[in-house]
């Protein structure tokens, strides 16, 4: 039996010559989360990027099976 599990991250867009800035700010924070996640025994299943308006918004998605808690 799996279980899971959503971290979800919001990113406003600004002013900036960097085309590239959610990424740029983003990146540590969703390593951070990938490490944590990942020494309570968590797998990444999936993720997903929606925009809207001046906000992204990145789900990702984790899974692991019940019977590694015990």
């Amino acid at each position: 039996m799996k279980e899971y599990k959503l971290e979800s991250f919001i990113y406003y867009s600004k002013i900036s010559t960097n085309k590239n800035h959610i990424l740029d700010d983003s990146s540590q924070d969703i390593q951070e989360c990938l490490n944590r996640m990942s020494q309570d025994g968590w797998l990444l299943h999936s993720t997903e990027k929606l925009s809207f308006g001046t906000a992204v918004y990145i789900y990702l998605y984790f899974e692991r099976d019940i019977r590694d808690l015990v």
